[in-house]
């Protein structure tokens, strides 16, 4: 598998930090100390019409995929699939596709399950999408995490290679988190029957200084376990496309043995866009010349539950003449 193409769409709005700074009663100084957010942008479109103009900005003129994979956190609705209303935005009829939901980790997990399926044969060409509105969810009473946040969509095209430019995944998840990051309704917990439902169970919430302190211990476990597989040394990671979690959590990274200047840091221009932050990352890095092919790329995050997942990928968009199209991937020994 290798990725051939990606897909970015950016909403015009842009919320600065004075912008938002009279609504949650702090300065925009504050907000930058705390966050390292000076602007997000801010959709008036649904997730499936941003994760459609991402969708259609990687495909460009190329074929329809053969299987989509939405890869968000918040969907358009419960039922149907997100990914169907992705489609019909599409103009696509009778293309399989459903959703895997991983919270800010959902482009990585959807990542190694499209390299799964297109290593078993079936598929060879997929597109995943990855398309979240973080700012619907703002919870203002909570000015830390609120200004936080900002809205986007990315996407991918996936093919076979051989050998797979996906050298390792890992992932690892600590339940003893669920509590540190929540949306408590949407589902049946917080059903809107239910008398003890409560407005505020819409909004999210988190516990930042918690999620550090945990994440801390698990992201070098999952790190070592990656590298390890791979068998490759941290040193060769050319760049490092991290979710784009806070502006302390994109510095802490150094401490895991990558040079500041080789982590790809957007949390100024974009903010936490959830699910789409990583896909974003690594679009927004391939259109501003910061990841050549041959590098050796770390796509790396946490997410809800608490979960890490970290992926080492070597970039490889260029056109492939003599590679047989429809050759599976070889299937990686464990």
């Amino acid at each position: 598998m290798r990725i051939t193409s990606t897909g970015l769409y950016l909403p015009p709005r842009i919320e600065t930090a004075e912008d938002l700074a009279p609504r949650l009663g702090r300065s925009a100084a504050w907000i930058r100390s705390r966050t390292g957010v000076a602007a997000r942008r801010v959709s008036d479109l649904q997730v499936e019409e941003m994760a459609a103009a991402a969708a259609r900005d990687a495909l460009g003129d190329g074929p329809p995929p053969d299987l989509l994979i939405n890869a968000s956190t918040v969907p358009r609705q419960l039922v149907p699939d997100t990914s169907v209303f992705v489609l019909r935005e599409l103009g696509l009829s009778g293309v399989p596709a459903f959703s895997v939901r991983a919270t800010c980790l959902s482009f990585l997990v959807a990542l190694n399950t499209a390299a799964a399926l297109i290593a078993a044969g079936p598929w060879r060409r997929v597109l995943v999408v990855s398309s979240d509105r973080g700012t619907v969810g703002r919870d203002f009473d909570d000015p830390k995490s609120a200004a936080l946040f900002g809205d986007g969509a990315a996407a991918a095209v996936l093919v076979p290679a051989r050998p797979s430019r996906l050298l390792a995944f890992e992932m690892g998840t600590w339940p003893e988190g669920a509590a540190l990051t929540e949306i408590r309704g949407g589902g049946v917990f917080r059903h809107p029957q239910d008398p003890r439902t409560t407005p505020q169970d819409n909004l999210f919430a988190m516990d930042g200084p918690g999620i550090y302190k945990l994440a801390r211990r698990k992201v070098e476990d999952v790190l070592d376990r990656l590298f390890e597989r791979a068998g490759v040394p941290r040193e060769a990671v050319d760049r490092v496309i991290p979710h784009q979690a806070s502006g302390l959590a994109v510095k802490a990274i150094r401490r895991y043995g990558f040079p500041e200047d080789r982590v790809v840091d957007l949390v100024a221009e974009h903010g936490n866009c959830v699910s789409a932050s990583i896909p974003m990352t690594l679009a927004t890095a391939q259109r501003r010349g910061w990841i050549r092919p041959g590098d050796l790329l770390l796509l790396m995050g946490t997410g809800a539950g608490l979960s890490v997942a970290a992926a080492l990928l070597r970039w490889d968009p260029g056109e492939h003449p003599g590679e047989e199209p429809g050759v599976p991937d070889e299937v990686a020994p464990p």
